[in-house]
């Protein structure tokens, strides 16, 4: 059986796993034990009472985070024309038609995110099996396939995390940096929390939301009240 290292042994020393903590003391926990050299994640893991086998049951979404992700994401765009003129201004990292579609293919993907236009979609259609697995793929429901390319392309840029639930019931996403303000990642989670609750599918029964957790990439994983995530 392997065992914690020296710092993740420091990091969750005294943190009691039956303990539910306000999601204040949580972040406030989590950046007291940051001690590793780079800025750490700070991830949110929801677990909800839902089946995604069903497809009634499937919650998918995307939540734009009020102060950002802290991470740099770059954007790829498929359009043309004047589309593709207004991604460029939007300050999208790539941008195509026929010619990123073969890039693609070739395995060239330089972007993080991926948007288009719905005339695109027959072209980028052809990307299922290279996007798919990635998670990559534009979907209507997130906001990846849209008209409103601008506005797609900043959102991406500024803080818009995708969300799917797992094959265990589970939704996660990194909202933040330890380095944010405790208030910022507060309302991050906060946010985040909100848009998972929102995006409840028909199919859901009995207790949607289980359970909320956060933790950092090295920090221990803290179980928060879910009064405290929901209430203004």
């Amino acid at each position: 059986m392997a065992k914690n290292g020296k710092r993740m042994r420091a990091a969750t020393e005294g943190v009691d796993k039956n303990t539910t903590f306000a999601i204040g003391d949580a972040v406030k926990l989590l950046k007291e034990r940051s001690k590793v050299k780079f800025d750490e994640t700070v991830e949110v893991a929801i677990r909800l009472g839902v089946d995604p086998r069903h497809a009634d049951q499937m919650v998918r979404g995307v939540c734009t985070l009020p102060n950002g992700s802290g991470r740099s994401v770059r954007v790829g765009v498929f359009a043309k024309g004047a589309k593709a003129d207004e991604a460029k201004e939007a300050g999208a990292d790539v941008v195509g038609a026929d010619d990123l579609v073969e890039k693609v293919q070739k395995g060239e993907i330089d972007f993080d995110r991926c948007i288009a236009t719905p005339d695109m979609m027959p072209l980028v259609g052809r990307l299922g099996k290279v996007l798919g697995p990635r998670g990559m793929m534009p979907n209507p429901k997130v906001g990846t396939v849209t008209m409103d390319i601008a506005d797609a392309v900043k959102g991406a840029k500024g803080g818009a995390v995708e969300f799917r639930v797992e094959k265990a019931g589970i939704v996660q996403g990194g909202v933040g940096k330890v380095s944010f303000t405790e208030d910022a990642l507060v309302e991050n989670v906060k946010a985040f929390t909100d848009a998972v609750i929102k995006a409840k599918p028909s199919g859901a029964k009995g207790t949607y939301v289980r359970k909320v957790a956060v933790t950092s990439t090295m920090g221990p994983g803290l179980t928060v009240d879910l009064a405290s995530v929901t209430a203004e």
